[in-house]
């Protein structure tokens, strides 16, 4: 496991209660989950940026049945 940081963070108690709901788990995963879904949204980012850019030289359905 990577080092970790303990941090201190205000955040609104009813946020904090609606992400719980969500992610179903308790403060510390809530706010992991959150966290790696914020750096992952970026990687996403880059992708669409990408559709219809990148050419295959085997066809979809090639591909598809490569699985």
């Amino acid at each position: 496991m990577e080092a970790a940081r303990k941090i201190t963070v205000e955040v609104p108690a009813d946020l904090l209660r609606k992400a719980q709901e969500a992610s179903g788990t308790g403060i510390t995963q809530t706010v992991r989950t959150g966290l790696e879904l914020m750096a992952a949204s970026r990687a996403y980012a880059r992708l669409l940026e990408m559709r219809g850019k990148i050419h295959f030289s085997r066809p979809l359905a090639e591909l598809k049945a490569d699985r």
